[in-house]
């Protein structure tokens, strides 16, 4: 499985970014997606989910009510609508897949993306 994020950005305070995050090598059915980011000083914390099959989603209290995690089945991407970003979102995001629902610890992902630095100024 190899991921390819990107999307990431500088805005300002109140504005919306999308992430993508293509990707190959599957099939994905049985994987799930997850969304991290990890600030400048930081531990790597998921912020969203989503299971590939049936689409349940998880998300972080940090981020409820402002990101939504979709994804496009023809497309193999899974998206992350941020809206309404914070100066606190400032952060590099990662994608990665695991096979298990629903795991938050990082060192438990098998494929991860490079990542794409989200920048958000007051």
């Amino acid at each position: 499985v190899q991921l390819q994020a990107s999307g990431g950005g500088l805005v300002q305070a109140g504005g919306s970014l999308r992430l993508s995050c293509a990707a190959s090598g599957g099939p994905f059915s049985s994987y799930a997606i997850g969304w991290f980011r990890q600030g400048p000083r930081s531990e790597r914390t998921l912020v969203a989910a989503i299971k590939w099959r049936g689409g349940m989603t998880y998300y972080a209290d940090s981020v409820k009510g402002r990101f939504t995690i979709s994804r496009d089945n023809a497309e193999s991407t899974v998206y992350l609508q941020m809206n309404s970003l914070k100066p606190e979102d400032t952060a590099v995001y990662y994608c990665a897949a695991e096979g298990t629902w629903l795991v938050t610890d990082a060192s438990q992902y098998a494929y991860w993306g490079r990542g794409t630095q989200v920048t958000v100024s007051s």
